[in-house]
């Protein structure tokens, strides 16, 4: 009995690691998983609409957000035009060279998606060394983000090919959100608060036997 269940604890540690795996190529190598206005045009990815905004901002140096965004850079050039792009020409493929003069009022009109795509990329990177729920989150926010605004309509798109739409790659990502976080039944039942016994009263004892 004992050895069936440490086969199963150990069948759930490598399913959470291998949902890790996936999301985290799902996300660094680019793979579309919606489509929604941001600053720098139309972004189809997390890492897009994150590089832009940390661009923008300067928050990282230039060299790191262009190493988040370089590997799905040659992905997606190896698979349209078999060529590897170069170093010096990303920001031009992403049209970002002139993206601090960019409106950032598609990024504040779809703050769920801006701040779901910041937890995504982060719990990719994170979820490698040590799963938990920041890319469970993150996948979540964007979700409401593109339900917001497809369903509710806000903000108000007129230009079709601008208007925010879910990828089927968009399921792919949210099970292995899912399944990336650790679950440990044993902890979180330590964790509940024991419950008090009931004691009979020393008053109702006294008159029965009376």
């Amino acid at each position: 009995m004992a050895n069936n269940t440490s086969t199963s604890k150990g069948k759930w540690r490598n399913l959470s690691k291998y949902a890790c795996r996936i999301f985290f190529i799902l996300i660094v190598l680019q793979v579309p998983l919606f489509r929604v206005q941001c600053r720098s045009g139309v972004c189809k990815t997390p890492i897009e609409v994150t590089s832009s905004q940390l661009i923008a901002s300067e928050v990282f140096p230039l060299p790191v957000v262009k190493g988040l965004l370089y590997p799905g850079a040659i992905v997606n050039g190896l698979i349209t035009n078999m060529t590897v792009p170069s170093w010096n020409n990303l920001l031009s493929i992403y049209n970002l060279t002139d993206i601090k003069e960019a409106s950032a009022v598609a990024d504040l009109q779809r703050l769920e998606v801006l701040a779901g795509s910041y937890f995504c990329v982060a719990g990719s990177l994170i979820g490698l060394i040590k799963p938990g729920r920041m890319s469970m989150f993150g996948i979540l926010l964007v979700i409401w983000g593109l339900v917001k605004e497809g369903i509710l309509g806000k903000p108000v798109n007129t230009d079709p090919s601008k208007a925010a739409f879910v990828y089927p790659t968009m399921l792919i990502a949210l099970l292995s959100a899912f399944l990336s976080v650790k679950y440990d039944l044993k902890k979180a039942a330590r964790s509940l608060p024991a419950q008090p016994v009931a004691m009979p009263l020393k008053s109702s004892s006294k008159s029965k036997l009376k």
